[in-house]
């Protein structure tokens, strides 16, 4: 009886990102929700911020008479929530919170925090009492639920908290709600992630470093104490992948309880009827807006390369790419057009009126705009990174170059001014992505990618890459679906070339060595679907739960 593995009976998950489109996070929330909510119908329910007081969030389908009678108790316990469903597939039960009336008492909850859990918050800043509010109130609203409809009713009850700004609340429960199993998911560690965009080397020294010391030296104390400390606390702690893993064991000196690889949903993926129309049509508007912006008359025979994520220069391996492609402009072999694309989020003032122009002629043209490397104007286009490396390397978009580079600085939300085409439209007409990120504990970009049957480049640190590596049993190649190349600390240039051999292997291929890359590339990502991924979060239930049952039992005798 004792091997038998404890399923939940009742969930709750706590997120910034729940009905809050800012990050990976939501894609892994919003995409598994269904897989769960199949299971377990209406009895796992998403905790999220309440931003949206008296403005409308399409994200957000309130229902003013669902849970009445408990949101009428929650009031008088000055819990001021709103209830009803997440707007994506399988419609899970969300209640958003509004956390601001508890920053009147914030240094009374850290006080006591500190006093139970050494939670150091004495030198929070930016963003952490926001954070750190929004947790504390999401312990309070499980707290208030569970007591008014589980207690003694319902059985394997689990919290389910993500990333440091909710490690507040899942320490609240363990204190004021214990038979509530805990489980913190850390996404990338903010110490690590701050080692990084500190241009510090991460791996090389990673057995070297004492998280603590590092988080003093970086004035990153109180996110790495609350992370830290929840990591210590919780019944089960996860992360989402084996490199990931490694980090807190050495950064916050405890090791993974499981591991929680990121799986998605393929119904954002067109079926096979309208694959090749979707295909078709991104394309040619990727083609239109080059030919546009640069003067260049680009086929259909064009490699259509791309790379995109968060605006993380060295740890996206951005300014890999821009380097690559520079050296693919260079190559004596290359004699195919390269159109590549960086589709990242940027300080953006909208788009070019002169782009826009010759776009709403739907003429084709043979000169030049001004610029020729950006949609988008940018209000500090002087320190920008990514244009300032162009510019540097002499990447002009010049007519006579096989390599046209072009930087899209804004959120692909189909309404940008220029390509008016929402992201996943786009990405399906891509021969190939490229992710050679530094600093990734997992990698959705690449795994979306290999869903709409591109090939991707990627890298043996990011999870993603290791994750394709462990598939295969051997590194994965180009011709196997995904890229993996090896990067540490100190091998940019030879990373940099390896990307613009594999990128100058792709444009060489014929159609049958292509076609097959794309068929390796969607056979794998069928393998990360969550109805094969979700027996991950069971084992950290099951973990969760049984420590839980322990610490009642010793709590109880």
């Amino acid at each position: 009886m004792e091997n038998e593995q404890l399923t939940p009976g009742f969930i709750f998950e706590s997120s910034w990102e729940v009905c809050n489109k800012v990050g990976g996070i939501y894609t892994v929330l919003s995409t598994r929700a269904k897989t769960l909510q199949d299971k377990l119908t209406d009895k796992v329910v998403f905790i999220g911020p309440d931003f949206w007081q008296g403005r409308s969030n399409p994200l957000f389908l309130e229902d003013r008479k669902f849970l009445a009678k408990w949101v009428q108790e929650a009031a008088k316990q000055e819990l001021h929530v709103r209830v009803g469903r997440w707007n994506i597939p399988g419609r899970p039960i969300v209640i958003l919170v509004d956390f601001t009336p508890y920053f009147a008492i914030k240094n009374e909850i850290y006080g006591t925090m500190y006093a139970k859990y050494q939670v150091d918050s004495l030198h929070a800043y930016g963003d952490y009492d926001e954070a750190s509010m929004f947790s504390y109130a999401a312990g309070r609203v499980v707290e208030s639920y569970f007591q008014y409809y589980l207690a003694g009713k319902v059985d394997n009850v689990v919290y389910q908290a993500h990333e440091w700004m909710t490690g507040l609340g899942a320490l609240y429960i363990k204190s004021h709600v214990p038979q509530i199993a805990t489980i913190f998911t850390t996404h990338a560690t903010s110490i690590g992630r701050s080692i990084c965009g500190n241009n510090k080397p991460l791996y090389t020294y990673l057995n070297n470093y004492n998280g603590n010391q590092m988080a003093q030296e970086l004035n990153m104390e109180a996110k790495h104490s609350i992370e830290r400390q929840t990591a210590h606390n919780v019944d089960c702690f996860t992360t989402v992948s084996d490199v990931t893993g490694l980090e807190c064991e050495e950064l916050l000196d405890k090791k993974c309880d499981d591991i929680l690889m990121n799986g998605f949903e393929a119904d954002f993926v067109p079926k096979a009827t309208h694959f090749g129309k979707k295909r078709k049509q991104a394309r040619a508007k990727l083609l239109e807006v080059a030919n546009a912006l640069t003067g260049a008359e680009l086929d259909d025979e064009t490699l259509i390369v791309a790379t995109s994520g968060r605006y993380e220069f060295k740890n996206k391996g951005l300014d890999v790419f821009i380097d690559a492609m520079h050296r693919l402009a260079e190559h004596p072999e290359l004699d195919r057009n390269v159109l590549a694309f960086i589709e990242v989020p940027a300080w953006q003032a909208g788009p070019r009126e002169d782009l826009k122009s010759r776009l709403e002629s739907g003429m084709i043209y043979n000169t030049p705009l001004e610029n020729p490397i950006l949609t988008h104007n940018l209000h500090e286009y002087d320190s920008d990174r990514a244009t300032g490396m162009m510019r540097w390397l002499g990447m002009n978009n010049d007519k006579a170059s096989r390599v046209k580079l072009i930087f899209v600085p804004c959120y692909l939300d189909g309404e940008d001014g220029i390509f008016n085409t929402p992201y996943y439209d786009l990405l399906i007409g891509n021969d190939l992505s490229v992710y050679p990120s530094y600093y990734e504990p997992w990698g959705y970009t690449p795994l979306e990618s290999i869903a709409f049957k591109v090939p991707c480049i990627t890298t043996s640190l990011s999870g993603f890459g290791m994750w394709a590596n462990k598939e295969k049993g051997a590194q994965s190649h180009l011709e196997d679906g995904v890229e993996v190349i090896e990067r540490n600390d100190y091998n940019f240039e030879e990373v940099s070339q390896a990307v613009c051999d594999t990128v100058l292997r792709m444009a060489q291929m014929n159609k049958k060595q292509s076609d097959a890359a794309r068929k390796n590339a969607a056979a794998l990502a069928e393998k990360a679907l969550w109805k094969n991924f979700i027996q991950y979060y069971y084992s950290a239930y099951d973990h969760a739960l049984q420590n839980m049952h322990t610490r009642m039992y010793l709590l109880n005798n």
